[in-house]
C-alpha cells in the first residue's frame, strides 16, 4: 500500500522532522538505525532531539552514526548523506535507557511543539513522532490522552483527529480508541462512525491518492448481530451510518462480520476498514505486521506518522530494537506529503 517507488523527498522538498519521543525508550536507537539505511530509498530527515544523548547512545550500542547539529531544517539536506542532522533540544536530566524521569517530560512535549510549528510554517514536509510513555507524561502534568489529541490541540484542527494504523496489507481505523470496551459500547453512535468514515475517505483521497476509496465497515457483535439475534447495534447504530455514507457518495459496505473482514481474500477488496473499537482494529494489523505497522493521524492540517510500537523500556539501550516501523513511518510520511502537495 505504501508507494515505495516515489517516496524520496530529495532536496527539492523540505525534510521530515522526527521528534524525540520518550528519551528512556527505544526511539533514539531506532532513529540511529533508520539513518544507517539512508541509501535504501529513505527520505531526508532530521531529529528534534538532544544531540549529546544520541552521540552517547550510538557509542554505547556500537553504531557508527555521526551526529551534526543544525540551526534550521534547510541545512538537513546537505548533512544527511554523511551524518544524522539534529535540531538540538536540551534535556533537564540525563536520559538513562529504561529509566523514566518526569524531569524530561517538558522537553519531550517541546520537541513535538517544535515539529508542529515547523510543519505549519512549511519548513518540514511532515512530522514523524517517536513513541511517548504516557504514564510518565501524566505524572508530569500532561493533560491529553495521547499524541493524537495533543497534535490536534497544537494544530487547532477544525476536525476531530482520526487514528489510522496501516501496513502494506491493511489499513484500519478505530472509531472509539483509548477507552475501555465497556465505554466504547456505551458511547458508540451513528454520528461518530459517520464522521470517522468521512475523514478517512477524504484523507485517502488527498494523502494517499486514492480517487474513489472503498470503506468496509465492521459490525460490533458476532456475525454482525445475526439480524438482531446477537445484538441490535448493527441495525440501530452502524447500518444508518453506512446508509448516510452511501448517500454522500462514499463507497461504503457494511456492517460486516469482523471475523471475515480481515482474511487474505477480503483485504484486497477495500482501502480501509472502519472498526468499532481499538482491539478490533489493532489485533489484525499487528498480527499481519507487528514490526512494520505505522500510526497515521488523519484530519490534521499537517502530515503526521509514527511507529506503531511503544517505548519498549525493557529493551532500551540493549542494541536490539528493530527500526522497521520507523522506516515505514518515514517513507509513508514522505509519500503522504507528496500526495497532499499534488492535491492542492
Amino acid at each position: 500500500m505504501i508507494d515505495t517507488q516515489a517516496n524520496e523527498l530529495g532536496t527539492e522538498r523540505p525534510p521530515l522532522a522526527v521528534t524525540m519521543g520518550e528519551p528512556a525508550g527505544i526511539g533514539g536507537e531506532v532513529l540511529l538505525r533508520a539513518w544507517s539505511t539512508r541509501g535504501a530509498g529513505l527520505p531526508c530527515f532530521f531529529a528534534i532531539d538532544n544531540a549529546q544523548r544520541l552521540k552517547q547512545l550510538a557509542g554505547s550500542i556500537g553504531l557508527n552514526v555521526p551526529i551534526e547539529e543544525i540551526g534550521a531544517p534547510r541545512e538537513a539536506a546537505d548533512i544527511f548523506p554523511r551524518a544524522l542532522p539534529v535540531l538540538n533540544m536540551d534535556l533537564p536530566a540525563p536520559a538513562v535507557p529504561g529509566e523514566l524521569d518526569t524531569a524530561n517530560a517538558p522537553a519531550v512535549c517541546a520537541a513535538i511543539e517544535r515539529g508542529v510549528a515547523l510543519a505549519e510554517a512549511g519548513e518540514v514536509s511532515a512530522v514523524v513522532t517517536n513513541p511517548l510513555h504516557k504514564s510518565c507524561l501524566y505524572a508530569a502534568g500532561f493533560s491529553y490522552p495521547g499524541h493524537t489529541e495533543f497534535l490536534a490541540a497544537l494544530t487547532k484542527s477544525p476536525t476531530p483527529p482520526v487514528m489510522m494504523l496501516m501496513c502494506e496489507q491493511l489499513r484500519v481505523v478505530p472509531v472509539t480508541i483509548h477507552v475501555s470496551l465497556a465505554e466504547a459500547l456505551r458511547t458508540l453512535t451513528t454520528e461518530m462512525i459517520l464522521e470517522t468514515a468521512r475523514i478517512t475517505a477524504a484523507a485517502l483521497r488527498t494523502d494517499f491518492g486514492i480517487e474513489q476509496p472503498r470503506l468496509y465497515v465492521a459490525g460490533l457483535n458476532p456475525h454482525a448481530g445475526e439480524d438482531g439475534r446477537m445484538g441490535d447495534e448493527e441495525g440501530r447504530i452502524i447500518a444508518p451510518a453506512v446508509a448516510a455514507l452511501k448517500a454522500a457518495g462514499i463507497d461504503a459496505v457494511g456492517p460486516l462480520p469482523p471475523d471475515t473482514m480481515f482474511t487474505p481474500r477480503a483485504r484486497p477488496t477495500y482501502d480501509a476498514a472502519i472498526c468499532m473499537y481499538h482491539d478490533q482494529a489493532l489485533i489484525p494489523l499487528k498480527t499481519l505486521d507487528f514490526d512494520g505497522g505505522v500510526n497515521v493521524t488523519l484530519g490534521l492540517p499537517i502530515v503526521r506518522t509514527s511507529p506503531d510500537h511503544g517505548t519498549a523500556l525493557d529493551i532500551a539501550g540493549k542494541g536490539v530494537a528493530a527500526p522497521g516501523s520507523l522506516i515505514a513511518a518515514l517513507k509513508l510520511a514522505a509519500d503522504m506529503a507528496r500526495h497532499r502537495a499534488a492535491s492542492r
